[in-house]
């Protein structure tokens, strides 16, 4: 059943106007309306943006409507990244399993997934980095080494600084962001 529909219908209703109104205010056809909320067809692209901006609401606001809110789940979704510890990218691999899962059911799910999911990349990256660097200066007996161990256990206790706060967070219902300055996925 597409809830997009009902949920535009429910918006027009409220605004009252008429489907014959919000076709003529969106530029579209009527019987578009009509299937849409009908839920015959899902609006996309261009549609979606030119009834969106007719009812003056947000498009993300509007595919949000009918997932669940689910602040444990979230809690744990963040705490998931902590999995490193025990399993080599397991701080990027099961936050990407629950974030497949259930991602077209939770509220927020699919940002704040594709946030962290981002930022455990970017620190996987330079993680390894910083683990393969310290191995060849210890190997060639340069002094370095040791400040790049110092770093690499920085960035181990910063991630699990970071699941936590946003676990205590996401479970306080506050929605906060992990810095990503680089999106692998969207």
């Amino acid at each position: 059943m597409n809830i997009i529909g009902n949920k535009i219908k429910e918006i027009r209703k409220s605004k009252g106007l008429s489907q014959e109104e919000l076709a003529e205010l969106a530029k579209v056809s009527l019987r578009t309306i009509q299937r849409i909320e009908n839920n015959e067809s899902e609006p996309h692209g261009k549609t979606l943006q030119l009834i969106c901006g007719s009812l003056a609401v947000n498009m993300e606001e509007l595919m949000e409507y009918g997932k669940n809110e689910d602040s444990n789940f979230m809690t744990w979704f963040h705490l998931s990244a902590i999995s490193f510890l025990v399993i080599p990218l397991g701080n990027i691999i099961l936050p990407l399993i629950l974030w497949l899962s259930k991602r077209k059911n939770i509220k927020g799910l699919q940002k704040a997934g594709a946030n962290l999911l981002n930022f455990q990349i970017i620190w996987t990256v330079f993680q390894y980095l910083i683990f393969i660097g310290f191995v060849l200066f210890k190997i060639m007996h340069w002094p370095g080494a040791n400040v790049l161990l110092v770093i690499g256990i920085f960035l181990i206790l910063v991630n699990i600084l970071f699941s936590i706060i946003f676990a205590l967070l996401t479970n306080r219902g506050k929605i906060r962001y992990y810095p990503n300055p680089i999106w692998f996925v969207k």
